[in-house]
């Protein structure tokens, strides 16, 4: 009885395939996401952080450290990351970034996709999807593909590159590379983003100042409750108006300490607002960002005697917990709930 042997020009193609794409679950929560990315650094040091729930990592520098295949090393991740953090990864495997991510979407049944780093590996992988999977397209432009014939990638890679910057305008020769699987970008090592922030427009110029500070205050309300999520502090606000003429108003203050806490980060937006001295400004939107963050165990604890200030903090760890169990926004100031139900 024979047994097949390995082909080694495939051995070799599929350990070439050196980048990993890792996909969270939609939804997942950032604690368990950042739980995830933990499990990537004793693997390698090259992982480039792509929030809310995805990463890039490259393994090709470390296959023979850990004496693994590119495919071998997204298995043990995805086992590490469901014994850790009890999360189903989805893991790409192939030569670049684009392909990768391609390949993540598409996971086998063991949630890994590989892609051999050779040409007719690629073309097999990625001709017969539908030209909506090619990575970075737009929705626009696939329709503009559609009403030229072309359905599938592998048709818009056998198109010439001249035709298809004539359809897609500058953008073509991008999508033709990635169509014909190239990606020459590298993974570049990142951290999580030391900022947040969140914006809130209006459906019309607004004149009123009340307005506007409801809406800095459900800004805050939303970034308090995300830092306090992510186990994080801010050391700075800063507050961006969008004028009606499209012009940006942008001021910053330092915090007199580092907090998540959503009235300190009001209090100082609020100081920041009162301090432009608007006079029937017309704005168009607000941005709030908390600036400079720090984890939260570099942070001290600051002990107040203010019974109000406890009560106020005390309050806000409920809702926290009421907002997790039932959803974001379930409970919220209540002028908020005034403004949402009006």
């Amino acid at each position: 009885m024979s047994t097949a042997q390995p082909d080694p020009d495939l051995e070799e193609a599929a350990r070439r395939a050196g980048v990993l794409h890792l996909r969270v679950p939609p939804g997942t929560a950032d604690p368990v996401y950042r739980a995830v990315l933990q499990v990537l650094e004793p693997i390698t040091p090259i992982v480039q952080i792509i929030p809310p729930g995805a990463a890039l990592a490259d393994v090709a520098g470390v296959l023979r450290l850990h004496r693994r295949t590119p495919y071998e090393l997204a298995w043990t991740i995805r086992l590490r990351a469901a014994a850790m953090t009890g999360t189903d990864l989805h893991i790409g495997v192939a030569a670049n970034w684009a392909l990768a991510a391609t390949a993540s979407a598409r996971p086998g049944p063991d949630g890994i996709r590989l892609v051999p780093d050779s040409p007719a590996d690629v073309a097999a992988f990625l001709h017969p999807l539908p030209i909506d999977a090619l990575y970075g397209i737009g929705r626009r432009q696939a329709e503009a593909l559609r009403r030229y014939g072309i359905h599938h990638i592998g048709t818009l890679a056998a198109v010439p590159a001249a035709t298809v910057q004539r359809v897609l305008g500058r953008d073509g020769r991008l999508l033709l590379e990635r169509a014909r699987g190239v990606d020459p970008r590298r993974v570049t090592p990142t951290v999580l983003p030391r900022s947040t922030s969140e914006s809130r427009a209006f459906g019309r110029d607004e004149l009123d100042p009340a307005a506007i500070r409801t809406a800095i205050l459900e800004a805050t309300v939303a970034i308090g409750a995300r830092l306090r999520e992510r186990d994080q502090a801010a050391t700075a606000v800063e507050v961006q108006l969008r004028m009606s003429d499209r012009s940006l108003l942008t001021r910053s203050r330092k915090l007199p300490a580092p907090t998540a806490h959503s009235t300190d980060l009001r209090d100082c937006a609020y100081a920041i607002f009162n301090g432009l001295h608007l006079q029937r400004a017309r704005v168009r939107a607000v941005t709030v960002r908390a600036d400079q963050l720090l984890d939260a165990d570099r942070v001290a604890e600051q002990i107040s005697l203010d019974r109000t200030e406890e009560n106020v903090r005390r309050i806000e760890t409920a809702i926290d917990r009421a907002n997790r169990r039932f959803g974001a926004g379930s409970v919220k100031p209540a002028a908020l709930a005034r403004r949402h139900s009006a």
